[in-house]
Formats: structure tokens, C-alpha cells, sequence
């Protein structure tokens, strides 16, 4: 599972006033992913808390939650139906853009966090986990079904994340280098031979058909035009000092640019639809687990909370 997402981390909540919901404060330690439900950023991390912002992450308020342990991923698939996965197996709901959340499912005796979500529509979702978990629905989640007979995955290798590639179907990818395949919205799998034996943290999908990158442990990054039928590594720069760092999330901008972020406060910015990359380090060098655009730049969460950056990925843009 990913490095940053394995660490356990606290968020500092300070009361509010009446019915209103509390101010919240990701003050000094981690955040585990970030997604948007239309102008709204949802942040999800530690303790089962999940976090609001309704002004580009300048100020965050709690939201109404069963707790619980960690959050690993959220999801929206429009601006007021998401989910967010995390330990135990659990599965959070919410129908009114982030604003409070229901549980939906949970198997404690399993001993297998979700880590990665992805749905079709409001009905039609998957979720992936530790060794080998895969889930199904067809009804928002009021039922979820374990499917993972449908992976070729002896091993129960686990499966780190979840996401749909342009004009081609979905990937998932985890653990000593697994990647999985469907052309028919994950109702059978292709297991694939990638090019690395590592596990892999994330996959994001480019502007164009067929083509993704697929990312993880020491800074490995590969580009496929073919659905994953072969791969190309990605070009970095610093030959004389290769990325070493974990790559844990990734974003498209809307100009069709592509962010990736890291350990160590590693952030790479692609112009070229994936084929070579930039690259900076924040001056914090505090680990970054997720990424998501912001109408003017960047935000970023991990160790010490939400970041506002620029597209750079260094300093915050000027308002």
C-alpha cells in the first residue's frame, strides 16, 4: 500500500458555534487524499475525519462522520454523491456533496483496509484492497459484493488503486508489480506483465485515448499508449540525481497537464502528456500522499495537512 497512506495521523478539531459544523485545523501531521465534489475539496485522513473546504482550501470544517479508523481514498462522481474507503474495510457514503456521511459497509474480521474507489455513475462502483479485495455495487452501495474471484490473483497480492482510462475500460494496480485490466467496467479481468516488480501506488489516466501512467516506489513512472499492452519510462530530469522518492498521487489539470506528488515533497509536472516531466522539492520536504486542481493552482495534502501551491508546486498562488 502506498508509503504515505501507511502512516497514522491526527487533525486538530476546534469546536463551532451552535449547529454549524466545526472549524477544523489539518494542523501538524497527515492527510491521506483529496478529491472535489464540484467547487467543494473533500480531504479524508486519520480517525475516520473527513474535511471540507469551500474556498480552495484556505479554511476547512469537519464533517458530520460515524468516525472510525483511517481513511485511505475518496471519490466523487458528481458534485454531491461520493464515497471514501479506508481500514477495516469500511465504506462511507455521502449524497450531499461531503457534507455528512453514512457507513455502508464494513468487515473488521477481514483485516484488509480499502485502499482505491472508483464508480461508473451514482449506482455503479468498485473498490480495491489489501490482499487481493475487490468489491462490486450496482446500487450505490447499499449492497456490496465481494468480486475479487474475478482477478487472477492467486497470491492476493495487494491492490493499491483504481482508475478508468480514457476510451479503453480500467486499470488497477498494487503490489510486486500487479496490474489488472477490463474492457467491460471491471466485469472480467486481464492480468497484464508490467514493467517493473515494485509495487505501484497510483495510475492516472492522460487526455488521450488508451494512455496512462502508472506510478510507486522509487520514483518508477511508466507511460502506456495501448491500454497497458506495453510501457515506455517516463523521462526525468537530474541524471546525476535520480527521483528516489515514492510518487503517491497524481492529478490532470484542466489545461491537460499532469501533476504527480511524492515523499519527501517530490512534485513533477508533465506539458507533454506524460512523456517527460519536471521536477521540484518543496523546501518542507514533508511527504505528499494526493494532489487535486484548484481553479488557480494546486492543492496538496499529506504530512502537515493541506497545501496551497502553485501549479509549480512550490509556492501559493497570489490572489
Amino acid at each position: 500500500m502506498g508509503a504515505v497512506r501507511a502512516v497514522a495521523c491526527g487533525l486538530l478539531l476546534a469546536a463551532g458555534a451552535g449547529t454549524q459544523a466545526a472549524e477544523a485545523r489539518p494542523a501538524a501531521l497527515l492527510l491521506t487524499d483529496v478529491g472535489s465534489a464540484g467547487a467543494r475539496q473533500v480531504a479524508v485522513g486519520d480517525r475516520g475525519q473527513i474535511l471540507l473546504s469551500d474556498d480552495q482550501g484556505r479554511h476547512w470544517q469537519a464533517a458530520r462522520t460515524p468516525g472510525g479508523p483511517l481513511l485511505t481514498a475518496v471519490y466523487f462522481v458528481d458534485d454531491r454523491h461520493g464515497w471514501a474507503v479506508g481500514h477495516d474495510a469500511r465504506i462511507l457514503a455521502s449524497a450531499d456533496g461531503g457534507a455528512s456521511w453514512t457507513l455502508q459497509f464494513q468487515d473488521p474480521g477481514r483485516q484488509a483496509p480499502l485502499l482505491g474507489l472508483w464508480f461508473a455513475d451514482p449506482d455503479h462502483g468498485l473498490a480495491v484492497g489489501a490482499y487481493g479485495l475487490l468489491l462490486a455495487t450496482d446500487d450505490g452501495g447499499a449492497h456490496w459484493q465481494d468480486v475479487s474471484a474475478r482477478l487472477d490473483n492467486p497470491e492476493q497480492l495487494h491492490l493499491n488503486a483504481i482508475t478508468a482510462v480514457r476510451g479503453a475500460g480500467l486499470m488497477i494496480v498494487g503490489e510486486q508489480g500487479v496490474m489488472f485490466r477490463s474492457a467491460d467496467a471491471g466485469q472480467t479481468w486481464q492480468r497484464l506483465q508490467g514493467p517493473y516488480s515494485g509495487s505501484w501506488f497510483g495510475a492516472i489516466a492522460t487526455g488521450q485515448a488508451s494512455t496512462l501512467l502508472v506510478y510507486g516506489l522509487r520514483g518508477h513512472l511508466y507511460r502506456s499508449s495501448d491500454f497497458g499492452a506495453s510501457w515506455q519510462a517516463c523521462a526525468l530530469p537530474g541524471d546525476t540525481a535520480p527521483l528516489d522518492a515514492g510518487l503517491a498521487g497524481a492529478t490532470r489539470l484542466p489545461d491537460g497537464s499532469l501533476v504527480l506528488v511524492g515523499s519527501g515533497g517530490a512534485v513533477l509536472r508533465s506539458l507533454d502528456d506524460g512523456r517527460s516531466f519536471s521536477r521540484v522539492q518543496r523546501p518542507d520536504r514533508r511527504d505528499l500522499a494526493a494532489v487535486v486542481a484548484l481553479p488557480e493552482g494546486l492543492l496538496l495534502v499529506g504530512q502537515g495537512g493541506a497545501h496551497r501551491a502553485a501549479n509549480s508546486g512550490l509556492e501559493e498562488p497570489q490572489p
